[in-house]
């Protein structure tokens, strides 16, 4: 029997899952991967492919409003009738926010689901996902070791003054800070860099471009500043998320308007972003292939809030010697990159439109002072890898 590490990214609404080989290394491909979208519906749907690309599974889970707990129930029942030959021995999960008590993957036990639910209000549309997970697959597999893995403790390394708001000290001393996120997918990047630029160790910036946006400055691989603050949707603009606001923008609008703290969460989390602006879609591949204005102006705002954002990560890493992109955006969409570094040509970047459209690792032209690269993140594989190294399998 061939053992394996699951890997789970569960979200409100779908659970993210793959199982990678247990070898030394891990390989970077899995060996089955999927999703079950429309949790807490009656058309809760799980698709799922092998290492080649194949279709697996592509089936109805049946119930109304399914849960999540029925959902990994029906994931594990289909493992074992489908890969009755793999044997789980770990589960890594994705959970958002470690809060000040965790910079690094740990096991799970009672204390740290207790100590995971208290982080609930700091985000609360995450963590109960991120936690159900853990208590489902906890029920499920009793004897296999869970891993929590998180995605704020990458940037635990920023500074003081990098993590604090300008608030009253009571609050900054209740949890209220810069926090910052996907932090899986920034380590799993820091990690790749040296295979494909010899500036890795310098002054490096990281766009995690997809439909949640952020952005990381790094020295020596480590960072120093992010866009994500204490929530999910501060600094870029992002699918259906607003990015960066006035917060006198939420007063205005909750007192003239009499809108709900509910209200402009969804105003701000759903109903905002590309979406918002364009009032055509959150898929940046619609928005380019569009000839609307109401497209072109998303587009425009989305990568000049991107240029923004790089400057204030050059002031903070005190230079650029290096430009990343990954996330479905930055790995895909040639021509936001194309605009991106079109309006950063100031920093000394030099693009290479070939290479560009190409999507070439090295983007970058051979006069640009600046290495330009694309490289795929795999936050699954970074999982896989850290609950391997945690329980020394």
């Amino acid at each position: 029997m061939q053992q394996g590490i699951l890997t789970i990214n569960a979200g409100s609404s779908s659970i993210k899952f793959a199982l990678f080989p247990l070898a030394h290394p891990i390989s970077p491909e899995a060996e089955v991967s999927g999703q079950i979208d429309g949790i807490g519906t009656n058309a809760t749907k799980m698709v799922a492919k092998d290492r080649a690309g194949s279709k697996i599974a592509d089936q109805a889970i049946a119930g109304e409003q399914v849960s999540h707990d029925q959902a990994f129930d029906a994931l594990l029942q289909w493992f074992q009738a489908t890969q009755s030959g793999w044997q789980i021995v770990a589960v890594g999960h994705r959970v958002v926010h470690g809060g000040d008590l965790y910079s690094q993957p740990t096991v799970v036990d009672a204390q740290v689901v207790e100590h995971l639910t208290s982080f609930v209000p700091l985000a609360p549309l995450h963590e109960p996902h991120n936690v159900a997970g853990i208590r489902a697959l906890q029920k499920l597999l009793p004897d296999v070791p869970q891993i929590a893995c998180f995605d704020t403790a990458f940037h635990r390394s920023q500074s003081e003054v990098a993590q604090a708001f300008a608030l009253p000290r009571a609050l900054s001393a209740e949890g209220i800070k810069r926090y910052g996120f996907h932090g899986l997918s920034y380590e799993f990047i820091a990690r790749a860099l040296p295979q494909h630029s010899s500036r890795a160790t310098g002054r490096v910036v990281v766009a995690h471009l997809g439909n949640g946006a952020s952005m990381a400055a790094m020295v020596n691989r480590r960072c120093v500043a992010t866009t994500l603050g204490f929530s999910t949707i501060d600094g870029l603009m992002m699918g259906t998320r607003c990015g960066n606001l006035d917060p006198g923008v939420v007063l205005h609008l909750m007192e003239t308007k009499g809108l709900s703290v509910k209200d402009m969460t969804r105003i701000l989390y759903k109903e905002s972003g590309l979406l918002g602006v364009s009032g055509i879609s959150q898929d940046m591949r619609t928005l380019l292939a569009s000839d609307k204005p109401e497209a072109e102006e998303a587009v425009n705002l989305f990568c000049y809030r991107i240029v923004r954002e790089l400057g204030s990560l050059v002031a903070a890493a005190g230079g650029l010697d290096a430009l990343v992109f990954t996330g479905g955006i930055g790995e895909h969409a040639a021509e936001v990159r194309r605009r991106v570094c079109l309006q950063s040509e100031w920093l000394g970047i030099r693009l290479d439109p070939e290479a560009n459209a190409r999507h070439d690792v090295v983007i970058s032209a051979g006069d640009s002072s600046v290495d330009v690269l694309v490289i795929p993140t795999n936050e699954e594989w970074m999982m896989a890898h850290h609950a391997q190294t945690l329980l020394a399998l």
